[in-house]
């Protein structure tokens, strides 16, 4: 699908406040329909995942439903995308607990106000990082750290269910490592029947999973758990299985709520804040670029923000907690034909009809198969594929991703996430400030002379031709000083130096320093430093500094063929010329003086 061709015609300030007027001229009756099969499918989806990631989250399972209510309809009509889903997701669940669970007690009133506090925290950070157009910032969380988090944060979900899934008593709090031991020091204390209903509804998903990936696998294994655990509680007795359930549901609407705005609670939250916006915000616009990259959408990524935090700050005050786009769902909505952002609000709204319909039946849901549940979508949030990839083709991003997996498990989860973006800015700096530096000669087998990168070819004994790969800035200056001495050191014949600018996309202060200086002092030697075919990025701090009349304005070339034949002819010694018998530079035969049987 392509941009709309015709649009509300309104000032740009207007578009800007209200977003879903670019789109609005898209819907007809045609769209409707197909957004509204979309919002279905939608919300037949999100009815399982909403209580399965409340659980995760330590919250009451209706906050589940909550969020993907309010927020879902506020996202979809002041974000970008036509197609991202936002809603309760599983790291945002995951963060939410490990960071809440220490304040407070889990589902309790107090937690449920901090996650409300929280959620509008991070909802405030997203809408002013959006107005200050600051969506690149999200490019600084690398993949690999996404993926080791992720990989990380479903050992905690397994870890955090292992007492519902087994029917063991384990102390809140325990870490991994001490629910692993607790678990094979205690095999014998194991509920067998809360494990088997939680066996027989792992089995009926994956098996729903493989043969009807159609139906939703969660309702499948849901259903078949709550029927295991009604028969065995009514044969047997739930004093006798231990079989506890999820409970009834509210059969309501989204309550009203506030969000503790006290200085004391924000200085506690702040440091979860920053993380949680930086995970949920890479995770929505990850997806939504990903979407927009299939229907040729053109995606606005401060707008995303923007809408991003205004659902979550709409959601603390409709018992909504963290929400952020939902890779699922948003694939699922893709995937089922949505044409707008309607088929959000469809799914949102269709939503709310569920749950006055089927709320109460939560009575029936046992905590073991929710265990279960939980499990399967633990174990698919592994990525393994790419695991594999990041392993062989790069040790230092493996690395990134070890450690976020593991500081993910040993740490705090907000510490893990901020050590991922630390490692992931070290690497890119790490590259950055080493570009290839690489000599360049002419190849004498091409009759154009084209250069090349072989230490094998011969070199003019004056002039040394160098490429740099990349920016040219304060971290990098040391490393290209480096290089180009040790060349010097090795050729000191070579007092010329021409740069190859065109893989350089920008100068800054220090780099436009270092030019001037290296021109100063191969002047001093008798030589000189040329550029040719800078770019116009790259050569503006040059002009505007006055760096490019400190070079020399006659040392700048729009091309090779310009360089090679005002360099010779005009810089050089002659002399040297005369005697050289290598095949360099065509335009060497022109000079005075040289061996006209080859190219001098």
């Amino acid at each position: 699908m392509n941009e709309p061709q015709r649009a509300i015609a309104c000032p740009l300030w207007l578009y800007r406040l209200l977003p879903f007027l670019r789109w609005w001229p898209m819907v007809d009756r045609e769209t409707l329909r197909a957004d509204f099969l979309a919002g279905l499918t939608g919300a037949i989806v999100v009815l399982p995942q909403g209580v399965a990631f409340a659980t995760i989250a330590g919250m009451p399972p209706e906050y589940g439903l909550y969020a993907g209510m309010i927020p879902a309809i506020v996202a979809a009509l002041f974000g970008s995308s036509w197609h991202l889903v936002s809603g309760p997701t599983t790291a945002a669940s995951v963060v939410l607990f490990a960071s809440l669970s220490v304040f407070a007690e889990p589902a309790t009133e107090e937690y449920v106000k901090l996650a409300l506090t929280l959620t509008f925290m991070v909802g405030v950070i997203q809408v002013v990082m959006g107005l200050a157009r600051l969506g690149t910032l999200v490019n600084f969380i690398s993949h690999s750290v996404v993926i080791g988090f992720t990989a990380g944060a479903a050992i905690l979900i397994i870890t955090n269910q292992i007492k519902n899934f087994f029917g063991l008593e384990i102390p809140r709090g325990s870490h991994f490592y001490e629910v692993f031991h607790r678990l094979f020091t205690h095999l014998g204390d194991i509920n067998p029947y809360v494990t088997g209903v939680a066996v027989l509804t792992l089995v009926a998903g994956l098996l729903s999973k493989r043969f009807f990936p159609k139906v939703p696998y969660m309702i499948t294994a849901m259903g078949v758990g709550s029927i295991a655990s009604v028969i065995l509680n009514q044969t047997l007795g739930q004093a006798v299985t231990g079989i506890s359930t999820v409970g009834a549901l509210p059969a309501s609407l989204p309550p009203l709520s506030a969000p503790d705005l006290s200085l004391s609670t924000i200085k506690d939250l702040a440091p979860t804040a920053f993380a949680v916006t930086l995970f949920a915000l890479t995770e929505a616009v990850s997806i939504a670029r990903s979407l927009a990259a299939r229907s040729g959408q053109h995606l606005d990524g401060n707008q995303e923000f923007i809408g991003q935090g205004l659902s979550n700050v709409a959601g603390s005050f409709f018992s909504g907690y963290v929400a952020t786009g939902s890779f699922n769902r948003s694939g699922l909505n893709y995937e089922a034909g949505a044409k707008t952002p309607l088929s959000a609000v469809f799914a949102a709204v269709m939503l709310m009809a569920i749950v006055l319909l089927v709320a109460p039946y939560a009575a029936y849901l046992p905590n073991a198969a929710m265990a279960a549940i939980l499990f399967l979508v633990a174990w698919g949030l592994i990525d393994f594929h790419h695991i594999k990839r990041i392993a062989r083709a790069s040790r230092a991003e493996t690395a990134v991703l070890a450690t976020t997996f593991f500081a993910t498990l040993f740490l705090e989860l907000e510490f893990a996430i901020f050590l991922g973006v630390m490692l992931s800015l070290i690497l890119y700096l790490s590259r950055t400030s080493r570009p290839r530096v690489v000599p360049r000669v002419p190849d004498p087998d091409d009759p154009r002379r084209r250069f090349t990168t072989d230490s094998r070819l011969p070199e003019c004994p004056q002039l040394k031709i160098v490429r740099i790969d990349g920016s040219l800035f304060f971290g990098a200056v040391p490393h290209v000083r480096d290089v180009l001495k040790g060349y010097e050191t090795n050729r000191p014949e070579q007092k010329h130096l021409l740069l190859v600018a065109s893989g350089i996309n920008f100068v800054d202060v220090a780099g436009a320093e270092f030019l001037v200086e290296e021109a100063k002092r191969r002047r001093n030697l008798g030589g000189g430093l040329y550029l040719y075919q800078v770019k116009e990025g790259a050569c503006e701090t040059l002009k505007k500094g006055g760096y490019a009349d400190e070079i020399g304005r006659e040392n700048f070339f729009s091309s090779k063929r310009t360089a090679l034949e005002t360099i010779p002819r005009e810089r050089l010694d002659h002399r040297v010329c005369a005697r050289c018998r290598a095949r360099i530079f065509l335009e060497c035969a022109r000079l005075p003086g040289a061996d006209r049987s080859g190219v001098g």
